[in-house]
């Protein structure tokens, strides 16, 4: 064992998050927006944690709204993605739920403090930037969604 390693396992808890993929139809098709923490060079789609006896999609458009400064609402259910991290010496399960939607309102500079730049990504330039494999994947269902059902009304 290395000097300093414990064989002690991380205490394992889970996680929940909503959060959704905000479509549009652009010049050049589907438009996606990302939110990016351009010092660290990340970027993902928007989610948060639920607050107490808040509904998944409720958490879902709230945490949109705070970190994209956008008012929507949800069109449909994606799906869910889960993944493992370790903080602070407990190790976590994460579900993250997505939810389809399109802005009815509001603007991108009012995004809050959590992330730096947000904006609107063609699709082609989200798949390059979005930072995890498991956000390309939501965006990828959530355009094969948009797809299959037209032109919204």
């Amino acid at each position: 064992m290395a000097k300093g390693a414990s064989s002690k396992k991380l205490p394992i808890e889970r996680a929940v998050s909503a959060g959704g993929v905000v479509y549009r139809r652009g010049r050049e098709g589907v438009e996606v927006v990302l939110c990016g923490r351009t010092s660290e060079g990340i970027w993902g789609l928007p989610k948060g944690t639920p607050n107490a006896n808040e509904t998944l999609e409720g958490a879902a458009i709230r945490e949109v709204r705070e970190e994209t400064g956008l008012q929507v609402v949800i069109e449909t259910k994606i799906g869910t993605i889960e993944y493992w991290f370790a903080r602070e010496g407990v190790r976590y399960h994460k579900f993250v739920h997505y939810y389809l939607m399109v802005a009815t309102g509001g603007s991108l500079e009012d995004h809050d403090w959590e992330y730096d730049s947000v904006g609107w990504f063609p699709l082609e330039e989200a798949f390059k930037t979005l930072s995890y494999a498991n956000d390309v994947e939501v965006v990828r269902k959530a355009v094969a969604i948009v797809e299959g059902q037209g032109e919204p009304s």
